[in-house]
């Protein structure tokens, strides 16, 4: 992965567009106004040709901070001060029964939330030491460096395979010679490059619904960001494909901080290096997974992760 560009200032002339919240129409109207760069299939002097391979350890990383964040629907508030901290280059996975605030503290990460009508957010949110929130920042960046993949695999309906990997880049103003190379590496990291190689061109609602959300995933990472954010991305797919999101969480963590929403108990428990329970809008126990799951320190912990509610 490429040095981290963690500057968030907003560059004269630059759209505050967001390609994770525009409209599928919209992005649709800027990939067709972008110069289109024509898939091939030419594997002779491809490097995607070679075999896939678990990606190299990156530096550091980059962590996240989050410091009495409190979120609202209008006057009601749903997330209540909370502070937690997610470490560089591991799994953080937020549990919780529904309602308790857990997408909306991710969405908060990105500024996703303040796109509904109405909801805004206080607090602080530091990606290493610069303020998201801050009043000179340009949310476009801030998107770009902390990505987001959605519950739903959501590929743009009217693009072929390459287009959807290519749109971030597209809609951030990325239009590079390399534009072809980065969609070929960020489709072999997420393991679909073998499997959609030689129809590139084909429309990316063709997939099934787990190469759709590795589909989506790949958009996410070839826009380069630090931080991916994933809410809830398994529990529209089937065991077999959840189990390659899965591995494929355990691959990328080796270069991006990730922090996952899920329902799916066992699924923190397989993928999580550490597991944050949520209720009511609050945090009751942040730890390592194991202890989560195995000795939590607080009831209502033993009494979700035992099953006795939620």
């Amino acid at each position: 992965m490429m040095e981290p560009h963690l500057s968030f200032q907003r560059q004269n002339g630059m759209s505050s567009t967001d390609p994770q919240s525009t409209t599928n129409d919209a992005a649709q109207n800027a990939g067709a106004a972008a110069p289109q760069v024509r898939a091939t299939t030419d594997q002779s002097s491809d490097p995607g040709d070679r075999a896939e391979t678990r990606p190299d350890p990156a530096g550091p990383g980059h962590r996240v901070s989050v410091a009495d964040l409190r979120a609202f629907y209008g006057t009601t508030e749903a997330v209540k001060g909370i502070n937690i901290n997610f470490p560089a280059h591991e799994v953080t996975a937020i549990i919780g029964p529904s309602g308790c605030g857990k997408s909306t503290m991710v969405r908060c990460i990105n500024r996703m939330h303040e796109e509904i009508p109405g909801a805004h957010a206080t607090g602080k949110i530091l990606l290493d030491d610069q303020d998201v929130y801050a009043p000179d920042v340009d949310v476009t960046a801030v998107r770009r460096l902390i990505g987001m993949v959605f519950q739903k695999p959501n590929p743009f309906p009217t693009m072929s395979i390459f287009d959807n990997v290519a749109s971030g880049m597209r809609l951030t103003g990325n239009k590079g010679d390399n534009m072809r190379e980065r969609v070929h590496k960020a489709l072999r990291a997420v393991g679909l490059w073998g499997e959609v190689k030689n129809r590139l061109n084909s429309p990316g609602v063709g997939l099934s619904g787990g190469q759709q959300q590795r589909l989506c995933i790949a958009r996410t990472i070839a826009v380069e960001p630090e931080v991916i954010l994933m809410d809830e991305p398994c529990s529209a797919l089937d065991p077999v494909a959840t189990l390659k999101i899965e591995e494929l969480i355990d691959e990328l963590k080796e270069q991006y901080t990730i922090v996952i929403v899920t329902h799916n108990m066992q699924q923190a428990a397989r993928v999580a290096d550490s597991t944050v329970f949520m209720l009511d809008g609050g945090v009751v126990e942040h730890g390592l997974t194991n202890d989560i799951f195995t000795t939590p320190k607080d009831e209502r912990t033993e009494r979700y992760v035992t099953g006795k509610f939620g």
